[in-house]
């Protein structure tokens, strides 16, 4: 059904297929899971918290930041996701879209931010890092199509520049999507929908030794979608997972493999759509001008990780110690169309992005209490290598086929980090958590087509890093205040701090910083004082010294100036009863260059608010409002971006005690919005001159899928 997945995929596919049947599976609790940091955590709460149960672990006393929390598995499960990327949407203020086909990187959207395909959010999953350096399409890609919804134990956000453990695309927030490595039951699961859509997934876990558990688990998918061209989407995926001891005090050991391969629905200009026509033929919102564009990709890794305590015996440094590495094999070959016949009226404006490349990383961390001048205390130390080995290129194309290779290069790209921190217990009410972090990069550019554009170039950034947490205070000790303060980094592609000729006109460019700063500062409270009601607020603020961008569609660095970025999120999670649940996330921001002028596709509202009801008898529901806000499209803001507003219901029947059935649909109101706007020139064929115009991707009209799972 799947002959398109390669021998590394389909080995983990039929490994996962294997445990997943093996006939003594057993079922089994997934153990106590501490944070994935083994790090200088907050101290615990002085008061009882209010717990959201199976839901969050965010109450008082378990962040250093009131923009810091954790998602639990029962949540993610309430709701339904129309792709797997929006697993993040769960972050508060967190927005998940698509400009393309279903197997290229999601768009994201948070503080004021167009993260593009992933720069600036960085983002793990299962302890290997997703985000993509020096990348065919997009510096940070972050494509999360190979993520299992089904494996994810919780989801661990942070935001803003104020922690020392992240580095690298972490100045407007990161997450840590983290892998169950036993299920309660042996399952298997079905999903049919609207538009050719068919899903199957199974898993189970079992003890193959004392002490010794077993994960398998394989997906298989196909989507055609509405589009008058059929995406026709096909995936799949599989995981194996080999784990002993706890979660605490023990290892694991993963091998995972994914591959898709898909045509592309990308964005469309709104003239066309307005005139129902383009040079004589119908078009509509659903409509390609370009039936050749998509992609193929795939990813398999191999990871472990060991946790444990004690490591440094009598040295005095006792603790809690966390050793893991990863190696990562990912290609993708990508054809894109987005100004259809603006330079190459006959052929047309196709272009291939493709990236291959292998990845090796390490990463150690060691946390203890001690005391410091007679004051309690909690500090950690790490320290992270990454090294890529990258063949990038950028061809012009037709029909995927490359006429012109416009640049290749072969990189070697090495970003090392340290960093240390220590939270001091200054007061039965003061806690503070100071960090600093230092980073390296270091690139080796052959500039295989253009030798000009060949070199070396290294970057080193110090962060350091502050928070100060009050509380807890009020009549129930259950409120407690947060100051937050640090400074971040992304790396530039590796490609533009070599560059000194553009490849496509030849004309002279400046070359790039490797690294560029940001600095963050937040102030921010929780409270439960109201029983049942866990509310946050943050005031934030985040400054980079410049916003440079690699431009993969153009093989060329473009810089912009500095920006300013500020605003204010509030979240709230209420239980009245212990059925219901409702969620309300708020986010407005203010973002602009130094200047003056607007930041192109920053979005400046944006919200959620849910409604979840759990077991009430057989049945449960999940109805979700989610509102992208409008945003400045051009810098003097004469064109703006159109809000858009989206429903999603999931309603929930248990048949039986093992069997469970789900309905999910999406636009519950059939709403005619869009998932992306930008605004730039292209060329329709039968035009004589571009038109500058808004080009839109479509958000996906109301569609209903209907899923069956069964545990064994």
């Amino acid at each position: 059904m799947f002959p398109i997945f390669s021998k590394g995929v389909r080995a983990t596919a039929w490994a996962a297929l294997l445990a997943c049947g093996h006939a003594a599976a057993q079922t089994g609790s997934a153990p106590p899971t501490p944070a994935s940091s083994a790090g200088a955590g907050p101290a615990p709460a002085a008061a009882a918290s209010v717990t959201i149960t199976g839901h969050y672990d965010n109450a008082v006393g378990t962040s250093d930041a009131a923009s810091q929390g954790v998602i639990e598995r029962a949540l993610l499960a309430s709701r339904p996701a129309l792709r797997p990327g929006e697993v993040l949407e769960f972050v508060p203020g967190l927005i998940v879209t698509q400009h393309s086909g279903d197997g290229k990187a999601n768009q994201y959207f948070l503080r004021g931010f167009n993260l593009d395909h992933g720069t600036d959010f960085a983002t793990r999953i299962n302890g290997m890092p997703v985000n993509m350096p020096t990348h065919g399409h997009g510096q940070g890609y972050t494509d999360l199509n190979f993520l299992l919804p089904e494996l994810v134990q919780r989801i661990e956000y942070r935001k803003g520049p104020y922690f020392a453990g992240n580095g690298d695309f972490s100045s407007a927030g990161s997450a840590d999507i983290v892998y169950l490595r036993r299920f309660d039951a042996p399952f298997g699961e079905v999903t049919l929908g609207e538009g050719g859509y068919r899903r199957g997934v199974a898993g189970t876990s079992f003890e193959i030794a004392p002490g010794l558990t077993l994960l398998g688990a394989a997906e298989a998918m196909g989507n055609d979608g509405p589009w008058t061209v059929p995406e026709r989407l096909r995936k799949a995926n599989g995981i194996v997972t080999l784990s002993g001891g706890t979660a605490a005090n023990g290892w694991s050991a993963s091998l995972m493999g994914y591959r898709a391969k898909w045509t592309a629905t990308d964005q469309v200009p709104q003239r066309a759509i307005d005139a129902g026509a383009v040079n004589g033929r119908p078009f509509g919102r659903f409509d390609s001008l370009d039936p050749t564009t998509g992609g193929d990709t795939s990813r398999a890794s191999a990871s472990a990780e060991w946790r444990g305590d004690g490591v440094f015996g009598a040295s005095g440094l006792a603790g809690r110690s966390k050793l893991s590495a990863y190696a990562i094999r990912y290609r993708l070959d990508l054809n894109s169309n987005f100004t259809y016949a603006l330079e190459r009226p006959v052929d047309g404006d196709q272009f291939k992005q493709t990236d291959k490349r292998s990845v090796y990383g390490l990463d150690a961390l060691h946390a203890l209490s001690h005391k410091l001048g007679g004051l309690e205390a909690r500090s950690e130390f790490g320290a992270s290598l990454r090294h890529d080995r990258i063949r990038v290129g950028l061809h012009d194309s037709v029909a995927r086929v490359i006429t012109t290779t416009v640049r290749e290069d072969d990189v070697r790209e090495t970003l090392a980090g340290i960093h240390g921190q220590t939270g001091v217990e200054l007061g039965p009410r003061l806690r503070a958590i100071l960090g600093l972090r230092a980073d390296h990069v270091r690139s080796t550019v052959d500039a295989l087509s253009l030798p000009a554009n060949g070199g070396r170039a290294s970057g080193t950034q110090v962060s350091p890093k502050l928070s100060l947490v009050f509380g807890p205070f009020g009549p129930s000790e259950k409120t407690e205040f947060f100051f937050n303060a640090g400074r971040g980094l992304h790396s530039n592609d590796a490609r533009g701090t070599t560059a000194s000729v553009d490849p496509r006109t030849g004309d002279p460019v400046d070359k790039v910083p490797p690294l560029v700063a940001s600095r963050g500062v937040e102030v921010g409270a929780r409270t439960e004082a109201i029983r049942g009601l866990q509310s946050s607020i943050a005031l934030w603020k985040l400054d980079f010294d410049s916003e440079l961008v690699y431009i993969g569609d153009a093989g060329a660095t473009e810089a912009s100036g500095a920006s300013t970025r500020r605003g204010v999120e509030w979240n709230n999670r209420y239980v009245p009863l212990p059925w219901l649940l409702f969620d309300a996330d708020l986010a407005w921001t203010h973002a602009r260059f130094r200047n003056g002028d607007r930041i192109p596709n920053s979005i400046d509202r944006v919200a959620s608010l849910a409604a979840t009801v759990r077991e009430l008898g057989p049945w449960s529901a999940s109805l979700q409002l989610r509102y992208l806000g409008p945003g400045a499209l051009v810098e003097d803001i004469s064109v703006r971006s159109f809000s858009s507003t989206t429903l999603n219901l999931r309603l929930g029947y248990k048949v039986t005690s093992a069997v469970d059935l789900s309905l999910d649909v999406f636009n519950l109101l059939d709403r005619n919005v869009n998932d992306i706007q930008y605004f730039y020139e292209s060329q329709l064929p039968g035009e004589a001159a571009p038109v500058a115009d808004r080009h839109v991707h479509p958000a996906e009209p109301r569609a209903a899928r209907v899923t069956v799972r069964m545990r064994f």
